[in-house]
């Protein structure tokens, strides 16, 4: 099987509506695994070599998280080699995402991801996330292996405005310790803690999902 078919029918798995963006979808994720793998010989973007196992433990595990969240203002912080919010960015051409990743090598390796998927929706953001403030109205805050809970909310608080109850912090995660979870206090509350099913991955995979009060 392809590596185009693998990405078609591992999308059906998913059960996700993509709507309009259905037909386009396997051939831009196939296209930007194809700019991983390449950069990854000189940058080292990710220790996952494979494109089946990228597909697997990096694609399919950021598009399962679309059903939790809101838009259409989506911040990734530590994006890295743009997970999860590039696939985000393809699966959602409605959404404005900004791709947050302080290391320049990573940051240039999403401006020419953007630049040969044409993503009109994708903002590169090579800075320190405590450095940003955001004039935007921020929906979803997200992040994948950026930090522990409690910083990761310390860190990024500024960007929703002071009395926004809307905004939420959305937290990937292998497997989450209670003590971590206990690291989020007021103002801020766990409103749910989503136990993740990614197709053709075994492997624990969930989301804590933070709110202010």
């Amino acid at each position: 099987m392809s590596l185009l078919q693998q990405i078609t029918q591992s999308l059906r798995a998913l059960d996700y509506d993509f709507a309009a963006q259905e037909k386009l979808l396997p051939g831009l994720i196939e296209r930007y695994l194809l700019l991983i793998e390449k950069w990854n010989k000189i940058h080292n973007l990710t220790a996952i070599r494979n494109l089946q196992d990228m597909l697997y433990q990096h694609v399919l595990d950021s598009l399962a998280v679309l059903p939790h969240l809101n838009g259409p203002q989506i911040i990734d912080v530590g994006s890295g080699a743009g997970l999860p919010g590039i696939p985000i960015a393809l699966a959602r051409p409605d959404w404005q995402v900004s791709l947050v990743e302080s290391n320049q090598k990573k940051a240039s390796f999403l401006q020419q991801v953007k630049i040969e998927l044409a993503l009109q929706n994708v903002e590169v953001i090579g800075q320190r996330i405590e450095d940003i403030h955001s004039d935007k109205k921020v929906n979803t805050i997200i992040t994948r292996a950026f930090s522990e809970l409690g910083e990761f909310v310390n860190l990024t608080r500024q960007l929703a405005a002071e009395n926004d109850v809307n905004c939420r912090w959305v937290a990937m995660k292998a497997n989450c310790s209670d003590s971590e979870l206990k690291q989020i206090q007021a103002p801020f509350c766990i409103e749910k803690n989503v136990s993740l099913v990614v197709p053709g991955l075994n492997a624990a995979r969930q989301l804590v999902i933070i709110k202010k009060q």
